[in-house]
C-alpha cells in the first residue's frame, strides 16, 4: 500500500480552464507544476486525474491531495 500523498498546500489552486482543453491533475502531491501532474508521481503508487473541461472558466483544483472529489477543492484542506 502507497503512503499518502504530500500535501502541496492548504488551500485550493484557482485555475482559469479553457474549454475543450484536457488537464492532468497530481493526485500524489510531488509535483513542480502544482496542480498538475510533471511525472514525479513515477514509482509511487498515484496516477494523475484526467480532467476535461466542458467551458472556460475558473475552477478550484485541490491543493491537499485529500479531497473526496478530485480533482476539485471540497474543503478537505480545513479539516488537516
Amino acid at each position: 500500500m502507497p503512503e499518502g500523498p504530500v500535501i502541496a498546500q492548504k488551500a485550493p489552486y484557482p485555475i482559469e480552464v479553457t474549454e475543450g482543453k484536457s488537464y492532468f491533475w497530481c493526485s500524489c502531491g510531488r509535483s513542480n507544476r502544482q496542480p498538475f501532474c510533471d511525472g514525479s508521481h513515477k514509482g509511487t503508487g498515484f496516477e494523475p486525474v484526467k480532467f476535461t473541461a466542458d467551458t472556460s472558466k475558473k475552477l478550484f483544483f485541490c491543493g491537499c491531495k485529500n479531497c473526496a472529489n478530485p480533482p476539485f477543492c471540497d474543503g478537505t484542506h480545513s479539516k488537516i
